[in-house]
């Protein structure tokens, strides 16, 4: 029962082919809008990471970041050098090696890799609504221990050009980046969602029951005794370390699971509204659309869809279980 590796599936992940920058003198790079989650490392000397007015980083060898808010951001010698436009420097070279302010085929003072990683629409609501805006894992922390082995495969793939090297870089990317949210994962100060009720001993094995038996007829009590507490305390506790009551999240679960079998494979509405717990089709469709915004028929087709973040508002909305929380529902 592993909820973080079920989440990942569910993800659909893309990774773009991961960039090495090798840089010296004084330089800055900025960087546009992206969709979902940039990720990187320092491999050699240092940089400082500026997003937005109120994060400035400076980050040394080892040390390894995660970018999630979708926000431009800039990275440099100095946080207040005048950037230039990362994007026309990078696809001069881009997926070989970007040298800047250095001649190419010789090391910088600066070594970095980044890469950037794409989602499932609907499913990624669940990660990136939860996500810090901007996390470092720090060189010489418990956290960055199972990293360095990942940095120094991924150093030595991005100097090299070898048959397989396209492919170790993509796993390499995306290794890097599964073990960087597990750095996340284990802090004290995670904000309330997702990663926070995964990190939650009474919490988890109520998120892999979810995972593993959607289709069950859950009720807050049902779930209160898998966490082993009280209806009232779970249904408080729940919410206050997810952000959503627990049946919200369940709802949302199972339109994620079913939204992937939907553009997978040739399963009828019916079908799945059956194995998901919705006592009817038609309770289904109102949980889908409210959930995603769409019809099941056109998310099925139409793979440009953005999901809404939008959490379902009525019980009617949640299919034929009963709701027995109380209070306004929130995101």
């Amino acid at each position: 029962m592993d909820p973080l590796s079920d989440v990942l599936d569910l993800l659909d992940v893309r990774v773009a082919p991961p960039c090495r920058l090798e840089v010296s003198g004084d330089w800055a790079l900025s960087f546009a809008e992206y969709r979902h989650i940039r990720v990187g490392a320092v491999l050699r000397g240092n940089l400082w990471l500026t997003a937005g007015d109120d994060v400035r980083l400076r980050l040394s060898e080892g040390d390894c970041y995660l970018l999630t808010s979708g926000e431009p951001y800039t990275i440099g010698s100095e946080p207040d050098h005048e950037p230039a436009d990362g994007m026309a420097v990078f696809e001069r070279a881009w997926p070989d090696t970007v040298y800047h302010h250095v001649e190419p085929g010789e090391p910088g003072l600066t070594s970095a890799i980044s890469g950037a990683l794409s989602f499932d629409e609907t499913a990624a609501i669940l990660l990136l609504d939860h996500l810090p805006r901007v996390a470092a894992i720090r060189a010489g922390t418990p956290e960055a221990a199972n990293l360095r082995p990942v940095l120094e495969l991924l150093s030595a793939e991005t100097s090299l050009d070898t048959p397989g090297t396209g492919a170790m870089r993509d796993h390499l990317t995306h290794v890097l980046f599964v073990q960087t949210l597990r750095g996340v994962l284990v802090r004290p100060n995670v904000p309330a969602g997702w990663l926070r009720a995964l990190a939650d001993e009474r919490l988890r094995p109520v998120l892999a029951r979810m995972s593993r038996d959607p289709g069950e007829p859950w009720t807050v009590a049902s779930l209160a005794a898998v966490a082993g507490m009280s209806r009232s305390a779970f249904a408080l506790h729940f919410r206050d370390t997810a952000g959503v009551p627990p049946l919200d999240y369940l709802a949302r679960w199972r339109v994620q699971s079913a939204g992937r079998l939907l553009r997978t494979t040739d399963r009828t509405v019916g079908s799945l509204a059956a194995e998901f717990g919705f006592g009817s089709e038609s309770s289904f469709i109102r949980t889908f659309k409210r959930i995603t915004g769409h019809s099941p028929a056109r998310y099925r087709v139409d793979r440009s869809i953005r999901a809404s973040t939008t959490f379902p508002s009525s019980a009617a909305d949640l299919g034929d279980e009963p709701v027995v929380e109380s209070g306004e529902r929130t995101l």
